[in-house]
């Protein structure tokens, strides 16, 4: 039978739905300050999920599927649990910000320290509170300000557990990304917790096609846990595209930049980018792509330095297979089934 949860000393009962709020250190106006913590504690026993959004504050995508996920008529018959935190950077989310009010990027400070920083305090109360908790992990993120990424999961995907669930959550294409030190992923790992990094969109905007693809995408993964009841007929679902690299290509030149192609294009070896123009004088400099690849990011900003990341390009044995299926990818999200016997309701 489904046991009790307890998060922060409140006792879940099996079958609970509540709101827990972890407190957090006031704001130097004295205002009080918490994470707020959705809990949907099912009633039977079975794995237990967070799905966690923010961790940088200006990441909002994260917020939206997170409140749409909560609306889904399936999790009534919810087997096990779902921990779902949509603001972890309460302080960031309020200042429009990456970062936490002490400059430190909550997602470099795990696993963090009870007398530390602002940010390892945040971390170490994420870790005990949350992850401790759970079996696994879904954290949702965007492109940086000014940056937007296609929608792709990032991960230890030589780990077989998370690759099959890098593989459930359905999204074309699949990053082997080493773990970075201080971040949710490699803490989560050394406790034996696998978890997914979905990233999409622009931070500060919200992207409806990204939004669409990340929630489809949890509810993939907690049909292949046995949370939901997974979907019957997956029409058009093929393997997903691993990259084994990729690499940002630089602005040879300073100026106004005009970008050529768009998320999802197959670039061939010395195909054009985007081009580089000065101001004044009008000289106009050429960004070549330096291997064939996918734009899997890209600046967003027409403003550029010399040296700065415009293109961010993944490598596949097969880019015009992945640039295909990407294609039916985009505009099943963009218009997406609404068929109950087919696809989770998405409202």
């Amino acid at each position: 039978m489904q046991t009790d949860l307890v998060i922060n000393g409140q006792v879940i009962k099996p079958g609970s739905n509540l709101v827990v709020d972890l407190p957090l250190p006031p704001l130097y106006t004295h205002t009080p300050m918490t994470m707020p913590v959705h809990v949907i504690h099912g009633k039977r026993p079975g794995p237990r999920l967070f799905v966690s959004a923010a961790i940088h504050g200006d990441e909002l995508n994260g917020v939206e599927i997170v409140r749409r996920l909560l609306k889904q008529s399936a999790l009534k018959r919810l087997k096990g649990t779902l921990i779902a935190i949509p603001m972890v950077n309460v302080y960031g989310v309020i200042h429009h910000s990456r970062y936490l009010p002490d400059r430190r990027d909550l997602n470099r400070s795990f696993p963090g320290s009870a007398k530390g920083s602002l940010a390892a305090r945040l971390a170490e109360l994420f870790m005990r509170e949350i992850v401790a908790q759970c079996t696994h992990g879904i954290d949702l993120h965007t492109g940086a300000i000014h940056r937007s990424n296609l929608p792709q999961i990032r991960a230890n995907l030589d780990h077989e557990e998370t690759l099959a669930l890098a593989k459930a959550f359905n999204v074309p294409v699949l990053i082997n990304s080493n773990l970075r030190d201080g971040s949710l992923r490699e803490s989560a790992a050394e406790q034996g917790i696998p978890m997914l990094l979905y990233e999409a969109g622009e931070a500060l905007r919200f992207d409806e096609f990204s939004i669409r693809a990340g929630l489809q995408g949890i509810l993939e993964v907690m049909g292949y846990l046995q949370m939901i009841i997974a979907r019957k007929n997956r029409k058009g679902i093929k393997e997903p595209y691993i990259a084994r690299s990729s690499s940002w290509v630089r602005a040879p030149a300073s100026g106004i930049f005009r970008t050529v192609k768009s998320l999802g294009s197959y670039i061939k070896r010395k195909e054009v980018l985007g081009v580089i123009s000065d101001p004044i004088s009008n000289a106009e400099f050429e960004v070549l792509s330096p291997y064939n690849g996918l734009v899997i990011g890209r600046s967003e900003i027409p403003l550029v330095y010399e040296g700065e990341a415009v293109y961010h390009l993944a490598k596949f044995e097969d880019h015009k297979e992945v640039a295909e299926q990407l294609e039916t990818f985009q505009d099943h999200h963009i218009t997406p089934s609404m068929d109950d016997d087919d696809e989770f309701i998405i409202t």
